[in-house]
């Protein structure tokens, strides 16, 4: 690779050093964090076509329309960067290729936080069941106040194996299939669903019309990275649950979410559920002290074996 990298070498490697870069230093500083600046753009187009609860709103296809023209032009703004980018960086001898394509990379990706975020439930709960309410809301949007410990450990585990998906598989796969141009545009379209993809309201906003297309363009890119995830995680529980799991997957409202929460709740024994929405799994036991910490092991494995995969690939390139 030193001397005549090929594509899929600087590819690999580039994976490998975003991941050893989240390893080691986590999310950078807010100010210069790509994902911080799409948060900004969609919090100020947001507003600008999302109804206020309780004024008159627009006609439905002028909400759907602006959302997605909103959507479109972020989408434009976060590809064509990216693209100039990675145009620059080709110029660059390999070994310089995959080390700036790699921090590049880096903020389209996020497993320490997640890791992190995930593991701080567990020692809250650990301390009172309040605190751990206080920790899985950074997890979740729904009302925590009424959660029990079961509940809460629930919120966290299915979290954490959607997330996998979202913040880990979906933008490597991305960057494998359209390299960074890809890793971003989905990085942006998942941020404009967890931001605008709601079904009714949120933040005094109705985005039943107003987020349809941010929701929808999610589903598509996340479609098959999603059942990739899912795959993965029954693979480490040497198959457990796989042919239970396109049934179970069905439950949830997201097309996707239900594969990787369904994966892990199979291969672990366990029920994941959301009151009134899914349960996953229902002859599985409920989550208790030990099960946060063991599906943080499992989807950690998860991301060694991409780290193994781009390893591999990047000495079958050497060699």
């Amino acid at each position: 690779m030193l001397f005549a990298a090929t594509p899929v070498d600087i590819l690999a490697g580039a994976v490998l050093v975003a991941l050893l870069v989240d390893f080691c230093f986590g999310e950078p500083p807010v100010r210069w964090h790509p994902v911080v600046w799409m948060g900004n753009y969609l919090g100020w187009a947001g507003r600008l076509f999302a109804p206020e609860i309780g004024k008159l709103s627009r006609n439905v296809m002028v909400q759907f329309t602006a959302g997605a023209l909103a959507w479109c032009m972020g989408a434009a703004c976060v590809f064509v960067p990216a693209a100039v980018l990675s145009m620059w960086v080709a110029q660059a001898h390999g070994v310089f290729q995959v080390l700036l394509l790699g921090m590049l990379l880096k903020p389209m990706l996020a497993w320490r936080v997640l890791r992190d975020e995930v593991h701080a439930v567990e020692q809250a709960l650990q301390r009172s069941l309040p605190e751990g309410r206080q920790q899985v809301a950074r997890l979740v949007s729904r009302d925590v106040n009424s959660l029990s410990e079961t509940q809460v450990r629930q919120s966290a585990i299915s979290t954490l194996a959607e997330n996998l998906n979202d913040s880990v598989v979906a933008p490597l796969f991305w960057f494998a299939v359209l390299g960074l141009p890809g890793a971003a545009v989905y990085r942006f379209a998942n941020t404009a669903d967890a931001m605008w993809g709601y079904r009714g309201e949120r933040a005094g906003r109705d985005w039943t019309w107003a987020g349809k297309w941010a929701a929808r363009a999610d589903d598509v890119l996340s479609w098959v990275p999603a059942r990739i995830t899912a795959l993965l995680i029954c693979l480490l529980f040497k198959g457990r649950g796989l042919f239970q799991l396109p049934g179970i997957a069905q439950q949830t409202p997201s097309p996707n979410g239900g594969w990787p929460m369904g994966a892990l709740a199979l291969g672990m024994g366990i029920r994941l559920e959301k009151k009134g929405v899914y349960c996953l799994n229902v002859q599985g036991g409920v989550p208790r002290s030990g099960h946060i910490e063991a599906a943080l092991h499992a989807c950690a494995q998860v991301v060694v074996f991409i780290a193994v995969f781009c390893m591999v690939a990047v000495l079958w390139g050497v060699t």
